[in-house]
């Protein structure tokens, strides 16, 4: 929303908004509540959200969340929580753009460093169906993407 008011304002350079220009306005206004609830409900449930993927991931591939002998499941969590936060207002607010620029993509440039791609990869695959658990289809809807986007920016480069 931020990004798209932001563009808003400069293209508009003097003009009043057309009706099409507005629309996105219109659909936010009819999904704040949807929005709202959702935001709610990931706040109301994040612990266990994160302990049910962290539990799984640990089922699924035991050794992930080592580097050598050292494990680095207290910092997992942190970084979990703090992406699922960051991702929670992003649905608020309806901007992925704005959480894409301002959070994921410096993040990405951390996990790169520590090498831990694969480890969000997987994060954000098995959050996606816990997340599911826990959230209406409706709310699901609308909150899985974002955590597509994590994956996709935080996981491994598709780029050669």
């Amino acid at each position: 929303m931020l990004s798209q008011l932001k563009n808003l304002s400069l293209n508009l350079d003097g003009c009043y908004a057309t009706d099409a220009d507005l629309q996105w306005l219109e659909d936010y206004a009819q999904s704040y509540a949807l929005r709202l609830e959702t935001y709610q409900q990931l706040q109301v449930c994040e612990a266990a959200i994160v302990q049910q993927v962290l539990e799984k991931i640990k089922t699924l591939s035991p050794n992930l969340f080592f580097s050598g002998r050292e494990d680095m499941t207290a910092k997992w969590k942190r970084d979990t929580l703090r992406v699922l936060r960051y991702s929670a207002i992003a649905l608020l607010i309806n901007d992925p753009d704005t959480l894409r620029e301002r959070f994921l993509l410096w993040f990405q440039t951390i996990m790169r460093a520590f090498g831990a791609q694969h480890s969000c990869a997987v994060t954000y695959e098995v959050m996606h169906q816990v997340v599911q658990q826990h959230l209406t289809p409706k709310q699901a809807n609308l909150f899985c993407p974002i955590l597509e986007l994590n994956r996709q920016v935080l996981g491994p480069s598709t780029q050669g």
